[in-house]
């Protein structure tokens, strides 16, 4: 534990929701659903408005869509989220050279380290400068918490959400927590919580009066002597800069079981394409590959096979992913696919090239050539919104409604020659329904187009913010204008 709150904590508000209201001017102020859409489709984030209704993140499309049937839903547009996240973290990097992101929209920074701050004045002063710098960059905003150890600033900043700034001053944590629920603490799950209940134990006051002896016989010797350190405020973790990714997987569930083989493969070795997309966007290679399948009957199976050496060879990746499937039952139906790669390192061997040269040829397929099937069109990854394309080879061929789920997925971007940019609201029946409005316009006007309308084409996402401020010299010189109030106190809200 420091003796001054430099360690900060960020957490976007309703990140992808509040990215997508700030991008389409119509649905400010409205309930906005980012997700999934298909009959299997999982809520990724809902708006502030949308979460009056009971709508949160995790929960079934199709139980959303019960409580909140007005709500707009959306499929979610990762390149902007991308955007918008680099944004932000290049903020964070100009405090410490400390920044441990955990995901697009969250991160520990130590201000300490960067020093920006060294008691409370100065934290809180960087704190609100943050949070000005954000809405000015990106247009969104973001909430902070600043304590003295990473449990209790991401504790403050989730207490002073939405848009809004905590301060727990060292010495005060006991007190805090005191009457919180047992569920603030890292590492208390449903299980857990529910496990802590029977014995009688709901807020964090009844864990420190419990003692550590108590919280080790019901959890065992580290998890009840982790959870008695923390019900103190006890927490000396470090903020890590470089969090090393363990593997690098994407899957997909689909609206409907897969049954026919051929489509099944086709949809692995498209899979496995992603896959590999992802590992080289992010420099590694890899050793080991991972197919994850889930049945018809909710059984999950996984297989995986070690290679050689590390590689980043899509070839080489889709055809361990297609011997995988090979051992999997698949006759039942198939509800998820997945491939990873694990064992990652910075480096390829050179012989996994021709190593699957080799393998073709065995097999007497000539080595120049590759089998893989083009996919006529991909989801972004983790998205079961509108299920994978129609395979190639399928005998059934693709209807317009599909061809227009596939092409016009709600809530992308798409421009018209003659009406400009805009998004889909909606799509069937052969036809597609487009507002065209951009970020910063007043709310545009609905047009409904064919499908296959020439002048109609998707895009890419548009800024945010078109002129957004230069923090190039952030936070030696904060713009006068743009630097807002000092809280006084401990606590700044909106």
């Amino acid at each position: 534990m420091r003796a001054a709150p430099t360690i900060l904590h960020l957490d976007m508000d309703a990140f992808y929701a509040s990215a997508e209201q700030a991008a389409k001017p119509s649905l400010r102020g409205k309930p906005v659903v980012v997700g999934g859409l298909g009959p299997r489709g999982v809520v990724a984030t809902a708006s502030y408005e949308a979460r009056r209704f009971g709508v949160h993140s995790a929960m079934p499309t199709a139980q959303a869509r019960r409580l909140a049937p007005n709500a707009a839903y959306l499929v979610p547009r990762f390149q902007l989220y991308r955007t918008v996240s680099d944004q932000v973290m290049e903020l964070l990097a100009r405090l410490s050279p400390l920044v441990e992101p955990l995901s697009l929209d969250e991160a520990f920074v130590d201000l300490e380290a960067g020093g920006t701050a060294d008691d409370t004045a100065s934290a809180l002063e960087i704190g609100e400068q943050l949070r000005t710098a954000i809405k000015a960059v990106t247009g969104l905003t973001g909430s902070v918490g600043l304590a003295g150890s990473k449990m209790l600033a991401k504790i403050a900043s989730e207490e002073a959400k939405p848009n809004g700034l905590l301060l727990i001053e060292p010495g005060t944590e006991r007190e805090l927590l005191a009457p919180m629920s047992v569920r603030i603490l890292p590492g208390v799950g449903p299980a857990t919580a529910d496990h802590l209940r029977r014995a009688g134990m709901t807020t964090v006051d009844d864990l420190a009066e419990a003692g550590e002896d108590e919280l080790v016989r019901l959890l065992g010797k580290a998890h009840g002597s982790s959870l008695h350190r923390m019900a103190f405020g006890y927490d000396d973790r470090p903020v890590v800069a470089e969090r090393d990714a363990k593997s690098v997987s994407v899957e997909d569930t689909f609206d409907a079981d897969l049954h026919d083989r051929v489509r099944i493969r086709t949809e692995v070795e498209r899979l496995a394409d992603r896959c590999v997309q992802r590992l080289r966007g992010a420099g590694r290679s890899g050793r080991t590959v991972v197919l994850k399948v889930r049945r018809y009957d909710f059984s999950t199976l996984t297989r995986s096979e070690t290679l050689r050496g590390p590689t980043d060879d899509p070839t080489v990746v889709r055809e361990a992913s297609a011997r995988l499937l090979e051992a999997v039952d698949t006759t039942g139906g198939v509800r998820l696919l997945g491939v990873g790669v694990t064992g990652l390192a910075d480096y390829t061997q050179e012989d996994l090239f021709a190593q699957a040269a080799d393998e073709r040829t065995a097999a007497g397929e000539p080595a120049g050539e590759s089998a893989e099937v083009p996919a006529a069109g991909t989801v972004p990854a983790g998205d079961d919104a509108t299920g994978p394309p129609c395979d190639p080879r399928s005998e059934v061929p693709e209807s317009a409604d599909q061809r227009a789920a596939r092409r016009w997925l709600a809530g992308h971007d798409v421009h018209h020659e003659t009406y400009g940019h805009g998004w889909v609201q909606g799509s069937g029946v052969g036809r597609v329904t487009v507002r065209f409005e951009e970020p910063g316009s007043p709310p545009g006007r609905v047009r409904t187009f064919r499908i296959d309308d020439p002048e109609l084409r998707p895009a890419d996402p548009l800024p945010l913010v078109r002129d957004p401020v230069d923090y190039s010299s952030w936070p030696a010189s904060l713009p006068k204008s743009l630097s807002g109030p000092v809280s006084s106190g401990a606590e700044s809200r909106p």
